[in-house]
Parts: structure tokens; C-alpha cells; sequence
């Protein structure tokens, strides 16, 4: 058992986590609205700003930042915004730019149109990050809308925490199932020159360094193999009617121009869109290797 013992999160440790449970789930938000904050300057973040944004965070590991900026291509927002959150380490992930933040549009260019993100198709519920296992993890994001689509590409969300409270109160079980270190594996990514990325094995639920709880998950069919076991199989079936229900503690959300999402890497999805001329869906996703300072 990875998880230490006296760990709220430990599936046989019931007192610490209904204290843990009670106190996360008390005031939770009902409506997306509630995650709402407004930054009236994102370069220039007002303490009152952050600390409304930060509550949010440390309620539901996700804040939704309206600003004035609608339609600024400028990088500097979300990287500036993630600096005030003590995110600094990016991940240089495949396919991201330059400078580590990744522009999220349709792209025909190169090896983009193979993957779903640089495409206008659904994205099935994931945290992202998921075939990375290790301290290397990504921990926090920040998705930045610059221009959001003609129709469609709404986001549904889901705090991770709240992912685990509802799958141990259905059967603590299902959370050991998915504590095993080999439970979800993302198969090699070739290329031309051979393994670009390898097999990553590892659990869906861990702790990092300072206990906190961190999700790896995709509902992608193709290319993830889990392991077959009876209890597996459950816990994974039980997490896909969670995800496809309409659990109330699932917010759904399209993303004005010039707002982001701030978080700690939650379950997202993302809705099917189209373009129309003179509208060109453009997001910002930034991956930190942090969490939020003071979640």
C-alpha cells in the first residue's frame, strides 16, 4: 500500500477521511458561477484578486478568471497569471511551442492533425499529463482562452478530490484497485526513429511529497491497456458511469474570450467545435510540474 497509513486518503484510515470528506465537502460550490473571479488586470493581480481565486482553488483545486483581454494572443497572461501562483516549472511537453505553452487550435501542419487537441473533435474526460508517472508529474495548469469557438467547445469539469470521495463511498475497494502501481498503462509512442515516449505503467490515485492527491486518468478506448482483474475492471466501469452521469458535483463551462482555467490538474473534458470565418478557436495550455501555491 503506497498510500501511508495515517493518509485520510488510505482506503482503511475511515476516521481521517470522513473528517477530511465533511470538512472538503461543506460549502462546495453548486454552480459553475461560483468559481467565477474576476482579474481586472491579469498582469497585475490585486491581493484581493488572488485570494478570492486561491479560496476557490483550495475548495475545488480549480478557479475560472474572467479578464478584460478578450481576443490578446499576448503569452505573457497565462504565464503571469501561473507565476502569481507560485508555478513556475513547465512541462516542455510534445507538440507545445517554444516556450513550453502550447497553442491549443486546429493545426494541419506536421504531426498535429494525429492528435485530438489540434483537432476541432471531442476530447473524452482525462487529467492531463496521464502517461507521465514519477515527481515529474503534471500537478497544475492554466488553460487560457484567447478566442473561443463559433459553436461548441464547451468544457465539463470535475475536482479529482471529489472523484475519489464518490468512488470510495460507492466501495472503498474500487479506490485500492486503483492505488495498484500497475493498473494503467499508456503504451510506447513511436516515431520514424523509433520509441519516442515509452510504456508508462503506474496507479490512477497517489500522493505526492506533501500527501496531497493526485488523479491520473484518461476514458480514451485506443492506446491504454488497464489491468484485467475483476476489481480493475470494476472500479474503472464505476469511474466511466461517474464521468457520464450527471453528478451535480460535474460543472460545464465555455470559456469567454480572455478567461482561463487555473487548477490543479482536475478531470476536463472537452465538447466537439467549429470555426466560422473570423473565428478561430486559440487557448493557451500551460502544465506545471507545481501545484498551486497554498492549495
Amino acid at each position: 500500500m503506497l498510500f501511508p497509513a495515517d493518509s485520510p486518503f488510505h482506503p482503511d484510515n475511515s476516521d481521517a477521511y470522513l473528517r477530511w470528506r465533511d470538512e472538503k465537502l461543506a460549502g462546495y460550490p453548486q454552480r459553475v458561477e461560483d468559481l467565477f473571479v474576476e482579474f481586472k488586470d491579469p498582469l497585475r493581480l490585486s491581493e484581493a484578486e488572488h485570494a478570492a481565486a486561491l479560496a476557490r482553488v483550495r475548495k475545488t483545486n480549480m478557479a475560472i478568471y474572467l479578464t478584460p483581454r478578450a481576443g490578446d494572443p499576448d503569452k505573457a497572461i497565462p504565464r503571469t497569471i501561473g507565476q502569481c501562483f507560485g508555478l513556475e516549472r513547465l512541462d516542455h511537453n510534445f507538440l507545445a511551442d517554444d516556450d513550453a505553452i502550447t497553442s491549443i487550435t486546429i493545426n494541419p501542419e506536421g504531426e498535429h492533425p494525429a492528435f485530438i487537441p489540434y483537432t476541432n473533435r471531442a476530447i473524452k474526460w482525462h487529467t492531463d499529463g496521464y502517461y507521465t508517472v514519477g515527481e515529474e508529474k503534471v500537478r497544475a495548469m492554466v488553460l487560457h482562452c484567447v478566442n473561443n469557438a463559433a459553436e461548441g467547445g464547451e468544457n465539463a469539469l470535475l475536482d479529482h478530490e471529489v472523484a475519489y470521495i464518490l468512488l470510495r463511498e460507492h466501495d472503498p475497494d474500487m479506490i485500492r484497485a486503483l492505488m495498484a502501481p500497475d493498473v494503467m498503462t499508456i503504451p510506447a509512442r513511436l516515431d520514424e526513429d523509433g520509441v519516442a515516449r515509452p510504456e508508462v505503467t503506474g496507479p490512477v490515485f497517489s500522493l505526492d511529497k506533501l500527501g496531497k492527491l493526485h488523479m491520473r486518468y484518461t476514458a480514451r478506448k485506443r492506446n491504454i491497456a488497464w489491468k484485467a482483474d475483476a476489481a480493475s475492471r470494476a472500479a474503472v466501469a464505476q469511474l466511466e458511469r461517474l464521468l457520464d452521469g450527471d453528478s451535480p458535483y460535474v460543472f460545464r463551462a465555455k470559456l469567454p474570450d480572455g478567461a482561463g482555467l487555473l487548477c490543479n490538474n482536475v478531470l476536463h473534458d472537452r465538447a466537439g467545435f467549429n470555426d466560422a470565418p473570423g473565428r478561430k478557436r486559440l487557448l493557451y495550455r500551460a502544465r506545471y510540474f507545481e501545484r498551486i501555491a497554498g492549495s
